[in-house]
C-alpha cells in the first residue's frame, strides 16, 4: 500500500522526452468504484504562488509507465508533440 504522502514527493518525468513534468498535486479519484482515474500534476513554473498562474497536468491512470522509489513515469503528449504528429 502507498500513501498519498508518498506520491507527492516523487518527481513525474514523461518518458518520451525524458522531461520532469513536475510533482503530484493531486489525484482524481473515481468515488463510485474508488479507483485513481488520474493523477493531476503541478508544474514547477510557480514560484510562491505569487507571480504566476501553475499549469496542472492531467495524466490519465493508464499512462502511467512505472513507479519508483524516486519517480513516476508516464506518457505524456505535449502540445508541441500533437502539431508534429
Amino acid at each position: 500500500m502507498v500513501k498519498i504522502s508518498e506520491f507527492q514527493i516523487k518527481d513525474v518525468v514523461n518518458v518520451s522526452e525524458g522531461k520532469r513534468l513536475g510533482t503530484i498535486g493531486d489525484i482524481d479519484i473515481n468515488l463510485t468504484t474508488g479507483k485513481i482515474e488520474a493523477i493531476i500534476v503541478s508544474g514547477s513554473g510557480k514560484m510562491l504562488g505569487l507571480f504566476n498562474k501553475e499549469q496542472e497536468i492531467i495524466i490519465p491512470w493508464r499512462n502511467i509507465v512505472k513507479i519508483g522509489a524516486d519517480v513516476i513515469l508516464v506518457r505524456h503528449q505535449t502540445k508541441y508533440e500533437e502539431i508534429e504528429e
